[in-house]
This record gives C-alpha cells, sequence and structure tokens, in this order.
C-alpha cells in the first residue's frame, strides 16, 4: 500500500428536502471538477424554520481527496 497526501477542502450545501441530500449536492457538484474524492466530515448542520416547520437544512463539510 502507497501512502496517500490528501487535501482538504471546505464546502456548504444546502437543500429543502433533507440533510443527506444537502451533504449529497454538495459532494456532487464538487465531483464535476475534482478528482479523487475518498471521505467527507460534517463538521456544521444549520436550518432555517418557517411558520414552526423546518424549511431549509444547510450543511458545512469538509472533503478530502488524494493529490496525484
Amino acid at each position: 500500500m502507497s501512502n496517500h497526501v490528501y487535501k482538504l477542502l471546505e464546502l456548504t450545501g444546502s437543500s429543502t428536502v433533507s440533510i443527506e441530500d444537502a451533504v449529497a449536492g454538495a459532494i456532487a457538484k464538487a465531483h464535476e471538477t475534482l478528482r479523487n474524492i475518498q471521505w467527507f466530515k460534517v463538521t456544521e448542520t444549520r436550518g432555517h424554520v418557517k411558520d414552526g416547520k423546518v424549511a431549509h437544512w444547510q450543511v458545512s463539510l469538509k472533503v478530502g481527496f488524494t493529490l496525484e
């Protein structure tokens, strides 16, 4: 097994559906321009409340990818 060097990138995804959808959307968008994404870590979760209900999710995450 070879040693890897990772780069971290901080992203924030948002969704009206769920936390998971916000994370998946952020990773999918990053995948359009980044190669070798290996892992992610959620660092913060926020939301917007409207009329007593969750209206919007916003999730910050760190994404790790290997450098070539």
